[in-house]
């Protein structure tokens, strides 16, 4: 199986689908799947637009909405996470994952699927610690704090994906494992990227949750984003133990390594996205402590039996089938002739795709609740809480060198 891997989309899916065309011409081959490691920018229209944190001059439609709309259609089965720069509103009806469009699956929040026998696990975001043991209290409209923080990795679901057993063969984050630069040539790196220099130094660059990850899972690849840059790293997990090849992969612009393709044995195709079946029978048990409030959380990292969930999950995939629910469209798309919206204000909605995920799971559909603990969402920006970083700021491309290995 041959797998195409992206590292920021950030909307340019046409030059991303017409330079896989281009290569499957040039190299002979045929590509089965396409992973994008986040900033994929699912924006449907201009209210989603006002819900993705980048800078007025970035605020550009690109050409999503096409492939939402129907007007493209996605060449690759495409499968993404979530990264800083996101519609959320939109991520967030499909928190569990779900088709963003015909052909293109989010992963969710923090998810596994299967692609013919090929296991592929993700966790969308970036860790800021001061979010870490929040629940997800933020709901469309998004304030100047709401807009950063819907974005930020929660222990909730790193947790979850601690409690995988079974092996993956792929994992997906869109920060980089925190150490991760101790095992490739971070020489290479900090010469051109001089500003990664303090951090690679001070063993401060990356995400905490996400190392803890790959120490526990050990998948054979894992593949980041976010820093608009390529590394390339293999970690050794203690001595004689598994290894993991690690690669960090640019923005999609002219002349930058933002593609790589791997060829990984599998079974023979025809292949297609499937629900994996431990990772429901965990989403089922982890239901019970879903956060939805702002109020910090501590949840043990003791281990939760779900071999109950498991049996319960594998009849109802046996009846019902692995294929995920079918894409529904829940907004208008853009339309060029007309493209300001009438819409002042942006609100979630609930998608029938999580509606009947929840269903097949017997589970309360959530994702709109509010209570009283929940965040005031026209609180003022600078209410405790509101740590706005160089994590909102678009590295200029004259300081984003391409590293070659």
């Amino acid at each position: 199986m041959k797998i195409a891997v992206e590292g920021c989309m950030h909307g340019e899916l046409d030059i991303v689908y017409d330079t896989l065309r281009r290569l499957e011409e040039a190299e002979g081959i045929k590509i089965d799947l396409l992973l994008c490691c986040g900033d994929f920018q699912a924006v449907r229209n201009t209210d989603d637009l006002r819900c993705v944190n980048v800078p007025l001059k970035y605020r550009t439609m690109n050409s999503f909405w096409k492939y939402y709309s129907g007007q493209a259609v996605a060449p690759y089965p495409t499968i993404f996470i979530g990264g800083n720069h996101e519609a959320s509103n939109y991520l967030w009806e499909l928190y569990y994952g779900g088709w963003a469009a015909p052909n293109i699956y989010f992963l969710g929040f923090s998810g596994v699927v299967k692609f013919g026998n090929i296991r592929i696990g993700g966790l969308s975001g970036i860790h800021k610690q001061h979010n870490y043991h929040s629940g997800h209290y933020e709901r469309p409209p998004y304030n100047e704090q709401t807009i950063r923080s819907v974005y930020h990795v929660r222990h909730y679901d790193v947790l979850k994906l601690m409690h995988l057993k079974e092996p993956l063969d792929i994992f997906l984050s869109h920060d980089w494992p925190l150490g991760i630069t101790e095992y490739g040539n971070w020489q290479k790196l900090i010469r051109a990227k001089r500003h990664f220099e303090e951090e690679v130094n001070n063993r401060t660059l990356g995400s905490k949750p996400a190392a803890e990850l790959l120490n526990k899972l050990k998948p054979p690849y894992w593949f980041s984003a976010h820093l608009h840059c390529r590394f390339p790293a293999i970690i050794q997990h203690g001595e004689n133990g598994p290894t993991t090849k690690f690669l960090a992969l640019d923005k999609c612009l002219p002349g930058r390594n933002f593609l790589q393709v791997i060829d990984i044995p599998s079974n023979p195709g025809p292949y297609e996205i499937q629900y994996d079946e431990e990772w429901l029978a965990i989403t089922r048990r982890f239901n019970i402590i879903f956060l939805l409030t702002r109020r910090r959380f501590t949840i043990r990292d003791e281990q939760l039996d779900t071999q109950d969930d498991r049996e319960w999950v594998r009849n109802k995939l046996n009846t019902r089938g692995v294929k995920p629910f079918d894409f529904v469209q829940t907004a208008p798309s853009f339309n060029p002739s007309n493209p300001v919206s009438n819409s002042s204000i942006t609100r979630s909605c609930r998608n029938p795709q999580t509606e009947s995920f929840l269903q097949l799971l017997e589970l309360p559909y959530l994702l709109d609740s509010s209570n009283s603990e929940e965040v005031d969402r026209t609180e003022s920006s600078s209410q405790p809480g509101n740590m706005l970083d160089d994590e909102d700021i678009e590295l200029p491309d004259e300081d984003e060198g391409a590293i070659d290995e």
